[in-house]
């Protein structure tokens, strides 16, 4: 029997958003719970108060590529450790979803603008997410791991967004997130191909060397290091 009941949509659970903007149902279901507190606010109270709420959206650090690819890096490095492999990862990928993986992503951030309405991108602001992969993971080792895995994501803080064992689709999937799915991952078990992935996304980020006219996102130059046991920094 599964450890845990599969959820109703047996379909892996989409990427969360980037961070960096904020969604049009979340900002505006949020302005409408406090209308009401609006009633009778005068003019410039009102504009003051909207400029507060929605100044988040674009309330990005500035960080270098660098540094944000690293901390990408060590999330997937922790899970590596956890899962109990072995084998060392060199970086690239020769053939995605059958060979071994071990790359970083860049990808763009949003703002929705005052009113949450928009979907622009960030000039100078980037995402960055480490994907690995393994073949030949037996059951023995990727089920066991996968448990163990999310009672100590769980210890550490994270979210447990969706956890599948099998069932129709023959896949073990674990999806975490914290901060709001600020920062965010992924793993999938494929028992039929014996075939595992792994992903972390960190939050957005400026690039503090971004100049107007460069091309974004920052940081699609990123290269991991080698991803294997006791390669944590």
């Amino acid at each position: 029997m599964p450890e845990e009941t599969a959820p109703t949509d047996t379909t892996p659970a989409p990427t969360p958003a980037p961070t960096g903007a904020r969604s049009p149902s979340s900002v505006l279901g949020a302005f409408g719970c406090g209308c009401a507190a609006l009633v009778g606010v005068p003019v410039l109270g009102l504009v003051a108060l909207l400029a507060w709420f929605f100044s988040g959206s674009t309330d990005i650090p500035r960080v270098a590529p660098e540094e944000m690819a690293d901390r990408a890096f060590q999330r997937s490095q922790e899970a590596y450790d956890l899962m109990g492999f072995k084998r060392t990862v060199e970086p690239g990928v020769e053939d995605i979803g059958v060979s071994t993986e071990n790359t970083l992503g860049s990808g763009y951030c949003y703002d929705g603008g005052l009113l949450g309405l928009e979907d622009k991108t960030v000039d100078g602001a980037y995402q960055m997410s480490h994907s690995w992969a393994l073949d030949h993971v037996p059951a023995s080792q990727a089920v066991p791991g996968l448990r163990r895995l999310r009672r100590q994501l769980k210890d550490d803080g994270w979210e447990i967004t969706s956890y599948r064992e099998g069932g129709k689709s023959k896949s073990f999937d674990l999806y975490v997130q914290r901060d709001d799915g600020a920062e965010h991952m992924s793993f999938t078990w494929y028992q039929d191909r014996e075939y595992f992935t792994g992903g972390a996304s960190v939050p957005c980020a400026y690039d503090p060397e971004w100049k107007d006219g460069d091309v974004s996102p920052a940081g699609d130059d990123q290269r991991p290091p080698a991803l294997g046991p006791g390669q944590r920094s």
